[in-house]
């Protein structure tokens, strides 16, 4: 009899398990999106590049950056983002920087070259003045981390300070590679 009861336990537990796994990928393939199109596309608007648009990234692997150079959570990510660049760069992914600023002085274009001379900074950094871009994404907050697939899709958004060799970090690059692959 214990058995049988075994057997019907272990059949449910598969069935269940089953169950959980087709509700989690369809969960997560709910969550990829199209990624909206860049709001600013004046010169005066970008820092390191000419204005880009969604279409001229068309089969890389992007990392959106939402940050402020006010942010300490924000700059303090930039090194781990450099050795994304190193390690990743060749393989069709590229970063963005979106300098949403948080402070009037941060509204200056003048004050985000600085700053992104200081922090090293090379890659394209769109300047959401208006938070145009911020609601676009319906972003909530410095920093954010959105990676895109090389089809223009949004396959996973990471809130927080990231710093090398950490959980969040891993999670992200493992994303990154896989996008890579895809």
């Amino acid at each position: 009899m214990f058995v049988n009861h075994y057997k019907t336990f272990i059949l449910l537990l598969a069935s269940f398990g089953f169950i959980f796994t087709t509700l989690i990928t369809t969960a997560k393939e709910k969550q990829s999106y199209p990624l909206p199109e860049f709001t600013e596309n004046a010169l005066e608007d970008w820092i390191n590049s000419p204005p880009l648009s969604v279409s001229d990234l068309e089969g890389k692997v992007v990392m959106l950056d939402i940050w402020t150079y006010g942010c300490w959570n924000c700059y303090r990510s930039i090194p781990w983002m450099l050795t994304l660049e190193e390690r990743f760069g060749k393989d069709r992914f590229q970063i963005i920087g979106i300098h949403t600023p948080e402070f009037d002085h941060e509204h200056e274009r003048k004050n985000v070259i600085a700053k992104t001379r200081e922090f090293n900074v090379t890659h394209p950094v769109m300047m959401d003045n208006d938070f145009s871009y911020w609601k676009a994404l319906r972003n909530r907050y410095w920093p954010t981390f959105y990676i895109v697939d090389k089809q223009g899709d949004v396959r996973g958004v990471f809130i927080g300070e990231t710093h090398e060799n950490t959980a969040r970090a891993n999670q992200m690059e493992s994303l990154i590679a896989q996008l890579l692959q895809e």
